[in-house]
Order: C-alpha cells, then structure tokens, then sequence
C-alpha cells in the first residue's frame, strides 16, 4: 500500500489583508501549496474604511481592573497571608488586603495597554445589570450596604459552591473583592466613565462593549445580586435553548422575541452610547449566544434585523453629534447559521451595512482554524473582520517540571510564542486586525511563574512583523468546558487513528523567510499508553517523515509549564520552514501498526535550527 499522500497543486498563496478581489480565488482549506508566500508577495490592498487605524483591540470585562489590584494599585495593595476575622485562623490561601481602590490603577491599567501597542480598548461594561454606576439602568450594587455578606450569598451556587463552610469562604473573598467597587462609588468615581477618560489621555480609542446574554447568574434567576428584575421572571427567558445533557440554566437566557426584553437592552445600550465618551459599540453575542428560541422563523428574523438598525441608527445619531466614526459590530461564535436560527442573521446585517465589525472567535480556549476566508466570501467585502486571540490555548492538560504546579488550559498570555501564532494565523488568513480577549485572566489566577506579558501586544497585528519572529501553533482540543456545543467550531482533536490509516489536520499559519536559519517542529502528543510503531508525519504534502524524537516536554514553555502530565507523550519531527504557507496548512499524521493510536494534541513550532 503507498503511503505517500495525495497531492493537489493548488496555490493558495495568500499575504496581508484579504480583498474581495483575491476571495473569489481562494482553494479548498486542504490543498497543498507549492507557490509559499513570503513576505515580499503582494495582493490588491484591502478597501480603505474608517476602521483602518484600529487594528490591535484590548478587550477588557468589568473587572479587568479589579482581578489584581496589587499589581496596578501595590502601594496601596498587597498579597497576603492573614487571619480570617471570620474564623480568627490564618487563610489557607494569601488575600488580596488594603486600599482603598481609586481611579489611579485603572489609569496604570490603560498607561500599560498603550505602552504596549494597543490603539482601542474595548471595556465591558454590563454583565446582565449594569456594573458601572448606571443612572437609567439597574446596577450591580444597588441596594447593596458596605459589609453585607448575604447581599451576595444568592451567588455561591452560581458559582458552584454549596457546601456550607465553602460558601463561607466564598463570601469572605467577594465581598472583600465587590467592596473595590463601593470604593470607588464612595468617592464619586464612575470607573466606567474613568476607563474613556484614562484612554482619551493616552490616545487610546474609547470603545464599549455590551453582553447580550451573559449567563453568571443564571443557576438561581431570582436570589443571585447579578440578576436583572425582569430575568427573575420565567416568561422572559428562553425555554427551548437547551437539549441532551447540556446545563439547562446556562440556556435559559433573555428572550428576544419579547418585546420588553428587546426595550430592556436598548435602554442599556442606549446609555453607554449617549451618555458616555465612546467613539466604538460591540455586541457581545458570545456572553452568551442565546437570543430567540431555535428555529427562528422570517418574522423573528425581520423583528431582531429591526432591532438592530435601531440600534445602529442610535450610533449613526453619536457619530453626527461628535463628528467622528462611532462602528459598531458583533463579537460571534464561528457558527453564521446557527446564529441565524436564534435570531442574529449577521449575514444579513453585515452586507446591508448595519454592521460594521465582526469579531469571530472561541468561547474561552482560542481558535486555531476559524475560517476567516469563508467568512469573507459570506459577509461581503463591506465590513471588517478581526481575528480574535483568546486566553487559553487548548484544553490539553501541562504542568512544571516538578508537577506542583498543574493547570488543565494554558493561559498563553504567558506565551509570547503561542500569542504570534495564533496572531499569525488569523492575519494571513485575511482578518484585518486582532482583539485580545480574556488576556488579563493570565494575572488573575495568581499561578507560580506565570503572569501575562504585555510587551508581546505591541505590533502583534502586523504580519510584517510576525514573520521570521518564534511561534509555537497548537491545534483547538474538546472539552466540555472549553467547547459549549453547537456554537463552537467541532474541535478536530483529539482523534483515534485506527491501523494502517491516516488522518489530517488543518491549521491556519503565515509563511515564513527562508534566509533566518529557522526550522518547522511538529510534535505529535499521544496517550501515554498507545504504542505507535511507525507513525509518519507530513506536512503540506511532502514525503512522510518517519523519523521522531520522544519527549515529556512541551515545544515552548508557557510561562512556568513546560511539560505534559503523565498522561501524554509527545513526538518530534522536525521540517524545513519552507514548507509552511500562508493560510491554510495541512498535516497528515499516519498510523503504521495494528493498534489504534489516539492523537490528543498536535503542537507546531517555528524556531531556530537546532543540531
């Protein structure tokens, strides 16, 4: 039986920012690639918008400030292992203690983001209340007295927690953490409006960002203080959302086909729009992509397109009254038509223009194959395509080299290599600038050695700059917390390959220069207990390479992990640079023996030649 894969002689040579032009053009995702683009290649230049000069998106939630003020505050703030006053015992963990929080680290917070690179900062500013001290709209503290433990023990099941002690704990931490937020609001300081302010200084551009459905409350609707009223009533929230063994709260969202609800949001939007010094509007749809009920008919669909010229009038309205651009867009799961049959036809909304950024990404591990070409085709050449970069790499489980610290999702905040990567891949398949998303999650998990690295931001959205820079690529890996169905691109890993069979993978790269001495390793991770024999690997159709080196460890570090648990060992083969294209590249793993192999993870590096 021949072993050497099929080949296909289709280009698909792709550089910089895809146009409509090069879009009617582009091959199958799993043709070879003999034409490599390289740096010097060109393409028409992409149709000039108003969104040319935001390229590089922070994106930041409501209490992207709050997580580690020890960092951004640590005169007044600091790590600490106290005594419970609760319990009169020492902490098993150390506390965050002092304060009391001001507006200065939210303007360390912006002073770092432009330090570094990034020209729009995307602050959320909802989560199902508003957590700003909102005027028109109901708010996360209202009601709330300084010390009030049981203002926020309703929660603790939403987080998980019932055991008795456990909620305990919990409220020991949150209300010290939400008490940050009644400092600022005890000295007369809107955070909210303080984020437009620090970004004006530094010449940031202000944008807001709404969560249309966010789901944090949603395992107790009436006790949890994150609770709008009108969610606390069941006829408002959806009822079909949910099917099999899926969580049936986290689907029971708002009910857009009810007008109230629809009245509800445009009130809060309406708010950060005009009574806030924003100049950018994303909706949310990711927190959570829950709208009508499944199935939504034409009528449902004219309903919510109406809804959103609405919404789009409202900032054509701001953008008249300041006489500057005011976009507005939607960050989306990769899934055009499973949005549309809950009511978001964003195909629709994005070639008539209402929209005017899309922003497709994960749900918390980032992607690694959004098909930001197809997208392109779909969407029209009107509006702008980000490419999202999200904070975990893949649900593949490393640790240190002790095995003391251990953690189920890279955070690769603390990669710069896994950052340009997955960068990288996103630009050359034509998505017109980055946002960060969750990056800040890095720092707030307080883990041994690992912290997040905001120099990396900088120029991070320029495919000029990535090429020829170390990277470390992974593949998206399933896992019920990582993946939530069916609004998640279908993970192609992990992957049982039966005897003398082959599979392939398909991933999203940018070409490389062939004169910086770099090398292309593959590492294929196995189930520590699978005996592969002869497991060849190739690359964009060349000759398979049989020849691999074992290992415990990762390609790259991620900050202080830097290897795999002991349930998985990895594979090395190493290629020529050359052999990586821009945009799609394929990997074809075969399985030379008679047992079946189970791939759980493939990991790709780009790194200077070694022996």
């Amino acid at each position: 039986m021949s072993t050497q894969p099929k080949r296909n002689r289709r280009s698909f040579v792709r550089n910089g920012l895809l146009s409509a032009a090069t879009v009617s053009a582009l091959p199958n995702p799993f043709s070879a690639s003999s034409d490599k683009a390289t740096a010097g290649a060109q393409t028409l230049p992409p149709r000039k918008t108003s969104l040319d000069k935001h390229r590089n998106l922070f994106n930041g939630d409501t209490c992207v400030y709050f997580y580690n003020p020890e960092l951004w505050q640590p005169e007044d703030f600091s790590l600490k292992t106290v005594v419970n006053p609760r319990t009169g015992k020492m902490n098993p963990k150390p506390t965050v203690v002092g304060g009391p929080f001001q507006a200065k680290a939210i303007h360390r917070y912006v002073d770092l983001l432009a330090d570094n690179g990034i020209d729009t900062f995307v602050i959320n500013a909802n989560a199902n209340r508003a957590w700003y001290p909102s005027k028109k709209f109901p708010s996360v503290l209202d009601g709330y007295q300084r010390g009030n433990r049981d203002f926020f023990r309703g929660h603790a099941i939403c987080q998980g927690i019932t055991e008795p002690e456990a909620v305990e704990e919990f409220l020991d931490n949150f209300t010290l953490f939400m008490n940050r937020y009644q400092d600022l609001i005890d000295a007369g300081v809107d955070w909210l409006a303080e984020t437009s302010k620090a970004c004006r200084r530094r010449k940031i551009s202000p944008w807001v960002s709404i969560r249309m459905n966010d789901m944090h409350g949603s395992r107790n609707p009436e006790g949890s203080f994150f609770n709008h009223p009108l969610y606390k009533q069941k006829e408002m929230r959806l009822q079909r959302a949910y099917y099999g063994l899926q969580n049936t709260h986290d689907r029971q969202g708002f009910n857009y086909e009810k007008p109230e609800v629809r009245a509800m949001m445009f009130e809060q939007i309406r708010e950060v729009v005009e009574d806030y010094d924003f100049e950018g509007l994303e909706l949310d749809w990711w927190r959570q992509p829950l709208c009508c009920e499944p199935g939504a008919s034409a009528q449902t669909l004219a309903v919510m397109n109406d809804w959103f010229r609405q919404i789009r009038a409202l900032t054509q309205r701001r953008a008249k009254k300041t006489g500057k651009p005011y976009p507005l867009g939607m960050r989306i799961p990769g899934a055009l038509d499973q949005l549309k049959a809950i009511g978001v036809d964003v195909v629709t909304l994005c070639q008539e223009g209402t929209l005017d950024f899309v922003i497709p990404a994960g749900f918390w591990a980032t992607t690694w194959d959004m098909p930001h070409d197809e997208f392109r085709k779909r969407l029209g050449d009107r509006v702008t395509i980000y490419g999202s970069v999200d904070d975990g790499a893949n649900s593949l489980p490393t640790q240190n080299e002790s095995g003391t610290v251990r953690e189920r999702m890279r955070y690769i905040g603390a990669s710069p290599e896994i950052e340009r990567a997955n960068a990288a891949g996103k630009l050359a398949m034509g998505a017109q600038g980055i946002e960060w998303f969750n990056f800040f999650c890095t720092d707030q998990g307080r883990l041994p050695g690992i912290r997040a690295d905001y120099t990396a931001l900088r120029d991070i959205d320029k495919l000029s700059f990535l090429r020829g820079k170390p990277k470390h690529y992974c593949f998206g890996t399933a896992g019920a917390f990582f993946n939530p169905t069916p609004f998640e691109l279908p993970a192609q890993l992990p992957a049982s390959i039966g005897p003398f069979a082959q599979r392939p993978f398909q991933l999203a790269m940018c070409a490389e220069p062939a004169d910086q001495n770099l090398e292309l390793m593959v590492q294929v991770v196995l189930k520590a207990g699978d005996k592969p024999g002869y497991m060849p690997v190739s690359v964009n159709g060349c000759w398979p390479n049989l020849t691999s080196e074992s290992t415990e460890k990762l390609l790259m570090p991620c900050g202080s992990l830097t290897h795999h648990t002991k349930d998985h060992v990895g594979y090395n083969y190493r290629f020529p640079v050359s052999l990586v294209a821009d945009g799609w590249n394929k990997i074809v793993v075969e399985n030379q023996s008679k047992e079946t192999i189970t791939v759980a993870a493939i990991e790709i590096a780009v790194q200077a030649k070694t022996g």
